[in-house]
Protein backbone atom coordinates (compact mmCIF):
# COMPACT_ATOMS: atom_id res chain seq x y z
CA UNK A 1 0.00 0.00 0.00
CA UNK A 2 2.84 2.09 0.97
CA UNK A 3 4.64 1.59 -2.55
CA UNK A 4 1.27 1.90 -4.72
CA UNK A 5 0.68 5.41 -2.53
CA UNK A 6 4.25 6.54 -3.22
CA UNK A 7 4.05 5.53 -6.85
CA UNK A 8 0.59 7.55 -7.09
CA UNK A 9 2.69 10.92 -5.57
CA UNK A 10 4.98 10.68 -7.99
CA UNK A 11 2.66 10.54 -11.05
CA UNK A 12 0.52 13.25 -9.75
CA UNK A 13 4.13 15.22 -9.70
CA UNK A 14 5.01 14.41 -12.82
CA UNK A 15 1.52 15.54 -14.16
CA UNK A 16 1.72 18.60 -12.73
CA UNK A 17 5.44 19.63 -13.55
CA UNK A 18 4.90 20.83 -16.86
CA UNK A 19 1.64 22.47 -16.20
CA UNK A 20 3.57 24.38 -13.65
CA UNK A 21 6.11 25.01 -15.68
CA UNK A 22 4.42 26.83 -18.62
CA UNK A 23 2.44 28.71 -16.26
CA UNK A 24 6.26 30.18 -15.07
CA UNK A 25 6.84 30.70 -18.68
CA UNK A 26 3.58 32.53 -19.23
CA UNK A 27 4.08 34.70 -16.51
CA UNK A 28 7.62 36.10 -17.99
CA UNK A 29 7.31 39.44 -19.15
CA UNK A 30 7.40 38.98 -23.02
CA UNK A 31 10.83 40.85 -24.39
CA UNK A 32 10.32 44.73 -25.06
CA UNK A 33 9.79 45.58 -28.39
CA UNK A 34 11.89 48.73 -29.43
CA UNK A 35 9.71 52.13 -29.73
CA UNK A 36 8.26 53.24 -32.95
CA UNK A 37 8.98 56.27 -33.98
CA UNK A 38 5.69 57.55 -36.03
CA UNK A 39 6.56 58.74 -39.48
CA UNK A 40 7.17 62.47 -40.16
CA UNK A 41 3.91 63.93 -41.51
CA UNK A 42 4.18 66.13 -44.53
CA UNK A 43 3.24 69.61 -43.82
CA UNK A 44 0.11 71.17 -44.79
CA UNK A 45 0.62 73.64 -47.40
CA UNK A 46 -3.21 74.40 -48.21
CA UNK A 47 -3.90 77.53 -47.03
CA UNK A 48 -0.47 79.11 -48.13
CA UNK A 49 -1.88 77.80 -51.57
CA UNK A 50 -4.96 79.83 -50.77
CA UNK A 51 -3.54 83.04 -49.78
CA UNK A 52 -1.45 82.95 -52.99
CA UNK A 53 -4.43 82.55 -54.79
CA UNK A 54 -6.02 85.60 -53.30
CA UNK A 55 -3.02 87.53 -54.61
CA UNK A 56 -1.41 87.45 -50.91
CA UNK A 57 1.64 86.16 -51.78
CA UNK A 58 3.57 87.99 -49.17
CA UNK A 59 1.65 86.34 -46.65
CA UNK A 60 2.21 83.12 -48.01
CA UNK A 61 5.59 83.29 -48.17
CA UNK A 62 5.90 84.21 -44.55
CA UNK A 63 3.59 81.20 -43.21
CA UNK A 64 6.00 79.01 -45.61
CA UNK A 65 9.45 80.35 -44.50
CA UNK A 66 7.61 79.41 -40.83
CA UNK A 67 7.20 76.01 -41.70
CA UNK A 68 10.90 75.82 -42.81
CA UNK A 69 12.17 77.85 -39.71
CA UNK A 70 10.65 75.35 -37.67
CA UNK A 71 11.54 71.89 -39.46
CA UNK A 72 14.23 72.81 -42.28
CA UNK A 73 13.94 69.40 -43.57
CA UNK A 74 10.15 69.19 -44.05
CA UNK A 75 9.47 67.79 -47.14
CA UNK A 76 7.91 70.02 -49.97
CA UNK A 77 8.39 73.31 -48.15
CA UNK A 78 11.49 74.67 -50.77
CA UNK A 79 9.29 74.01 -53.76
CA UNK A 80 5.90 75.67 -52.48
CA UNK A 81 8.65 78.97 -51.34
CA UNK A 82 10.11 78.46 -54.51
CA UNK A 83 6.66 78.77 -56.62
CA UNK A 84 5.24 81.90 -54.35
CA UNK A 85 8.78 83.65 -55.21
CA UNK A 86 7.72 82.54 -58.70
CA UNK A 87 4.10 83.89 -58.33
CA UNK A 88 5.67 86.91 -56.99
CA UNK A 89 8.25 87.53 -59.89
CA UNK A 90 10.83 87.62 -57.73
CA UNK A 91 12.99 85.06 -59.93
CA UNK A 92 16.22 85.05 -57.71
CA UNK A 93 14.55 84.11 -54.97
CA UNK A 94 12.07 81.79 -56.55
CA UNK A 95 15.81 79.85 -58.22
CA UNK A 96 17.91 79.87 -54.54
CA UNK A 97 14.54 78.04 -53.41
CA UNK A 98 13.43 75.57 -56.35
CA UNK A 99 17.70 74.63 -57.06
CA UNK A 100 17.00 73.42 -53.29
CA UNK A 101 13.42 71.58 -54.22
CA UNK A 102 14.97 70.15 -57.16
CA UNK A 103 18.40 68.58 -55.51
CA UNK A 104 16.22 67.14 -52.81
CA UNK A 105 13.85 65.59 -55.55
CA UNK A 106 15.38 65.63 -59.09
CA UNK A 107 12.47 63.40 -60.00
CA UNK A 108 9.96 66.64 -59.09
CA UNK A 109 9.21 67.35 -63.02
CA UNK A 110 7.18 70.54 -61.62
CA UNK A 111 9.52 72.09 -59.69
CA UNK A 112 12.48 71.05 -62.44
CA UNK A 113 10.26 73.29 -65.30
CA UNK A 114 9.42 76.03 -62.70
CA UNK A 115 13.35 76.84 -62.06
CA UNK A 116 13.86 76.81 -66.14
CA UNK A 117 11.35 79.54 -66.13
CA UNK A 118 12.69 81.35 -63.20
CA UNK A 119 16.26 81.42 -64.88
CA UNK A 120 14.54 82.16 -68.44
CA UNK A 121 12.86 85.23 -66.48
CA UNK A 122 15.62 86.21 -64.99
CA UNK A 123 17.43 86.60 -67.99
CA UNK A 124 19.45 83.37 -68.11
CA UNK A 125 17.93 81.51 -71.38
CA UNK A 126 21.14 79.15 -71.44
CA UNK A 127 20.90 78.05 -68.19
CA UNK A 128 17.10 76.81 -68.43
CA UNK A 129 17.24 75.14 -71.81
CA UNK A 130 18.82 72.22 -69.98
CA UNK A 131 15.71 71.86 -67.53
CA UNK A 132 13.23 72.94 -70.01
CA UNK A 133 14.70 70.40 -72.00
CA UNK A 134 13.87 67.56 -69.30
CA UNK A 135 10.34 68.28 -69.01
CA UNK A 136 8.42 70.24 -71.96
CA UNK A 137 5.01 68.92 -70.63
CA UNK A 138 2.80 71.72 -68.99
CA UNK A 139 1.98 72.74 -65.54
CA UNK A 140 -1.23 75.14 -64.73
CA UNK A 141 1.39 76.92 -61.65
CA UNK A 142 3.74 77.69 -64.62
CA UNK A 143 1.00 79.92 -66.30
CA UNK A 144 3.41 79.35 -69.40
CA UNK A 145 3.76 76.98 -71.71
CA UNK A 146 7.03 75.78 -71.18
CA UNK A 147 7.35 74.46 -74.69
CA UNK A 148 7.10 78.02 -76.07
CA UNK A 149 9.48 79.74 -73.70
CA UNK A 150 11.84 76.47 -74.66
CA UNK A 151 11.89 77.86 -78.21
CA UNK A 152 12.20 81.11 -77.17
CA UNK A 153 15.46 80.20 -75.41
CA UNK A 154 17.13 78.57 -78.50
CA UNK A 155 16.04 81.88 -80.66
CA UNK A 156 17.96 84.09 -77.48
CA UNK A 157 20.74 82.12 -77.82
CA UNK A 158 20.74 82.11 -81.99
CA UNK A 159 20.35 78.06 -82.15
CA UNK A 160 17.54 79.06 -84.79
CA UNK A 161 17.36 75.31 -86.18
CA UNK A 162 16.69 73.93 -82.32
CA UNK A 163 13.87 76.70 -82.00
CA UNK A 164 12.33 75.62 -85.41
CA UNK A 165 12.26 71.74 -84.07
CA UNK A 166 10.77 73.29 -80.67
CA UNK A 167 8.06 75.24 -82.31
CA UNK A 168 7.46 72.89 -84.57
CA UNK A 169 6.90 69.69 -81.85
CA UNK A 170 4.65 72.66 -79.89
CA UNK A 171 2.19 72.43 -83.13
CA UNK A 172 2.50 68.90 -83.80
CA UNK A 173 3.99 69.28 -87.24
CA UNK A 174 7.69 68.04 -88.66
CA UNK A 175 10.93 70.35 -87.69
CA UNK A 176 11.71 70.45 -91.42
CA UNK A 177 8.60 71.12 -92.72
CA UNK A 178 7.56 74.49 -94.19
CA UNK A 179 5.15 74.58 -91.03
CA UNK A 180 7.74 74.80 -88.91
CA UNK A 181 9.85 77.11 -90.31
CA UNK A 182 6.90 79.47 -90.93
CA UNK A 183 5.62 78.98 -86.88
CA UNK A 184 9.71 79.86 -86.79
CA UNK A 185 9.47 82.87 -88.43
CA UNK A 186 6.76 84.46 -86.91
CA UNK A 187 8.03 83.74 -83.13
CA UNK A 188 11.33 85.11 -84.95
CA UNK A 189 9.60 88.38 -86.03
CA UNK A 190 8.05 88.94 -82.51
CA UNK A 191 11.17 88.57 -81.06
CA UNK A 192 12.87 91.13 -83.29
CA UNK A 193 15.08 88.79 -84.96
CA UNK A 194 13.42 90.28 -88.35
CA UNK A 195 16.36 88.87 -91.04
CA UNK A 196 16.07 85.46 -89.75
CA UNK A 197 12.27 85.64 -89.61
CA UNK A 198 12.11 86.51 -93.32
CA UNK A 199 14.98 84.04 -93.96
CA UNK A 200 12.44 81.58 -92.50
CA UNK A 201 9.48 82.84 -94.27
CA UNK A 202 11.55 82.80 -97.82
CA UNK A 203 12.05 78.63 -97.02
CA UNK A 204 8.60 78.32 -96.00
CA UNK A 205 7.33 79.81 -99.21
CA UNK A 206 9.98 77.25 -100.77
CA UNK A 207 8.69 73.89 -99.05
CA UNK A 208 5.60 74.65 -99.79
CA UNK A 209 4.48 77.46 -102.19
CA UNK A 210 0.58 77.57 -101.48
CA UNK A 211 1.15 77.19 -97.32
CA UNK A 212 -1.42 79.98 -95.90
CA UNK A 213 -0.06 82.64 -94.17
CA UNK A 214 3.95 82.94 -95.11
CA UNK A 215 3.02 85.65 -97.97
CA UNK A 216 0.91 87.31 -94.91
CA UNK A 217 4.07 87.26 -92.24
CA UNK A 218 6.65 88.40 -95.39
CA UNK A 219 4.08 91.10 -96.47
CA UNK A 220 3.86 92.24 -92.17
CA UNK A 221 7.52 92.38 -92.19
CA UNK A 222 8.06 94.60 -94.85
CA UNK A 223 5.29 97.05 -93.97
CA UNK A 224 7.27 97.86 -90.77
CA UNK A 225 10.74 98.19 -92.70
CA UNK A 226 8.29 100.28 -95.01
CA UNK A 227 9.51 97.68 -98.23
CA UNK A 228 5.83 99.33 -99.32
CA UNK A 229 6.23 98.01 -102.99
CA UNK A 230 7.42 94.19 -101.84
CA UNK A 231 4.92 94.15 -99.06
CA UNK A 232 2.04 94.62 -101.70
CA UNK A 233 3.77 91.80 -104.02
CA UNK A 234 3.93 89.67 -100.96
CA UNK A 235 -0.10 90.32 -99.75
CA UNK A 236 -1.49 89.84 -103.26
CA UNK A 237 0.57 86.64 -103.34
CA UNK A 238 -1.26 85.74 -100.12
CA UNK A 239 -4.56 86.59 -101.52
CA UNK A 240 -4.17 84.46 -104.83
CA UNK A 241 -3.66 81.47 -102.40
CA UNK A 242 -5.89 82.39 -99.31
CA UNK A 243 -8.71 84.43 -101.57
CA UNK A 244 -11.08 84.56 -98.18
CA UNK A 245 -8.78 85.65 -95.34
CA UNK A 246 -10.10 89.37 -94.20
CA UNK A 247 -6.49 90.57 -92.66
CA UNK A 248 -4.86 89.91 -95.60
CA UNK A 249 -7.18 92.67 -97.71
CA UNK A 250 -6.73 95.14 -94.28
CA UNK A 251 -2.76 94.76 -94.66
CA UNK A 252 -3.21 95.22 -98.64
CA UNK A 253 -5.07 98.15 -97.85
CA UNK A 254 -2.81 99.89 -95.49
CA UNK A 255 -0.25 99.11 -97.74
CA UNK A 256 -1.73 101.15 -100.68
CA UNK A 257 -2.83 103.74 -98.38
CA UNK A 258 0.72 104.66 -97.86
CA UNK A 259 1.18 105.24 -101.43
CA UNK A 260 -1.49 106.82 -101.59
CA UNK A 261 -3.71 105.24 -103.28
CA UNK A 262 -7.11 105.63 -101.73
CA UNK A 263 -9.12 104.27 -104.29
CA UNK A 264 -7.91 100.49 -103.77
CA UNK A 265 -7.26 100.82 -100.67
CA UNK A 266 -11.31 101.78 -99.73
CA UNK A 267 -12.41 98.77 -102.49
CA UNK A 268 -9.97 96.29 -100.01
CA UNK A 269 -11.09 97.14 -96.86
CA UNK A 270 -14.79 97.21 -97.84
CA UNK A 271 -14.30 93.53 -98.99
CA UNK A 272 -12.10 92.84 -95.25
CA UNK A 273 -15.40 94.33 -93.54
CA UNK A 274 -17.78 92.08 -95.33
CA UNK A 275 -15.31 89.14 -94.45
CA UNK A 276 -15.04 89.92 -90.89
CA UNK A 277 -17.12 92.89 -89.34
CA UNK A 278 -16.32 92.18 -85.74
CA UNK A 279 -12.49 94.13 -85.80
CA UNK A 280 -11.99 97.63 -85.41
CA UNK A 281 -8.84 97.79 -87.47
CA UNK A 282 -10.37 97.91 -90.92
CA UNK A 283 -13.45 100.49 -89.98
CA UNK A 284 -10.48 103.00 -88.60
CA UNK A 285 -8.48 102.83 -91.64
CA UNK A 286 -11.53 103.28 -93.98
CA UNK A 287 -12.24 106.33 -91.87
CA UNK A 288 -8.68 107.37 -92.53
CA UNK A 289 -8.61 106.91 -96.13
CA UNK A 290 -12.39 108.52 -96.55
CA UNK A 291 -10.93 111.39 -94.70
CA UNK A 292 -8.20 111.96 -96.65
CA UNK A 293 -10.61 111.95 -100.00
CA UNK A 294 -12.69 114.83 -98.12
CA UNK A 295 -15.46 112.49 -97.84
CA UNK A 296 -16.00 113.61 -94.71
CA UNK A 297 -19.79 112.37 -93.61
CA UNK A 298 -18.53 108.72 -94.75
CA UNK A 299 -15.39 108.94 -92.44
CA UNK A 300 -17.36 110.09 -89.32
CA UNK A 301 -19.89 106.75 -90.31
CA UNK A 302 -17.21 104.30 -90.70
CA UNK A 303 -14.88 106.16 -87.28
CA UNK A 304 -18.09 106.04 -85.40
CA UNK A 305 -18.52 102.44 -85.59
CA UNK A 306 -15.17 101.57 -84.26
CA UNK A 307 -15.66 103.95 -81.51
CA UNK A 308 -19.18 101.72 -80.99
CA UNK A 309 -16.61 98.65 -81.03
CA UNK A 310 -14.11 99.94 -78.78
CA UNK A 311 -14.88 103.69 -77.20
CA UNK A 312 -11.38 103.41 -75.53
CA UNK A 313 -9.19 103.43 -78.37
CA UNK A 314 -7.30 107.95 -78.57
CA UNK A 315 -6.87 106.87 -82.40
CA UNK A 316 -10.57 106.80 -83.18
CA UNK A 317 -11.34 109.57 -81.44
CA UNK A 318 -8.38 111.69 -83.03
CA UNK A 319 -9.43 110.77 -86.20
CA UNK A 320 -13.26 111.61 -85.38
CA UNK A 321 -11.96 115.22 -84.27
CA UNK A 322 -10.09 115.64 -87.13
CA UNK A 323 -12.89 114.73 -89.61
CA UNK A 324 -15.14 116.86 -87.57
CA UNK A 325 -12.87 119.94 -87.78
CA UNK A 326 -12.63 119.66 -91.89
CA UNK A 327 -16.56 119.99 -91.47
CA UNK A 328 -16.22 122.86 -89.84
CA UNK A 329 -18.01 121.12 -86.41
CA UNK A 330 -15.17 122.93 -84.26
CA UNK A 331 -17.24 121.70 -80.91
CA UNK A 332 -17.64 117.80 -81.85
CA UNK A 333 -13.87 118.13 -83.01
CA UNK A 334 -12.85 120.03 -79.85
CA UNK A 335 -14.66 117.07 -77.39
CA UNK A 336 -13.17 114.25 -79.48
CA UNK A 337 -9.53 115.80 -79.37
CA UNK A 338 -9.97 116.45 -75.63
CA UNK A 339 -11.03 112.55 -75.57
CA UNK A 340 -8.34 111.05 -77.79
CA UNK A 341 -5.63 112.71 -75.16
CA UNK A 342 -7.53 111.60 -71.72
CA UNK A 343 -7.64 108.30 -73.25
CA UNK A 344 -3.88 108.42 -74.51
CA UNK A 345 -2.74 109.96 -71.39
CA UNK A 346 -4.43 107.33 -69.43
CA UNK A 347 -2.85 104.28 -71.56
CA UNK A 348 0.70 105.98 -70.47
CA UNK A 349 -0.46 105.93 -66.83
Amino acid sequence: MKARSLVLRLACCLVMLPACSFDGLAQQPAPAEAPRVPASASPDFSDARKLIQQGKIDEAIAELQGVETRDPSAKGVSFEIGTAYYKKSDYSKAIEYLKKAVSTDPTNDEATQLLGLSYYLNGHPTEAIPLLERVQGWYPRANVDAAYILGVCYIQTKNYNQARKSFGNMFDVPGDSAAAYLFTARMLLRQEYDPIAEEYARKATVLDPKLPLAHFLLGELYIYKSRVPEAIAEFQKELAINPANAATYYKLADAYSRVQKYDEAERLLQRSIWLDATTTGPYILLGKVLEKKGEFELAIRALQRAASMDPNNPTTHHLLGQAYRDMGRKEDAESELQLAEQLQSRGKN
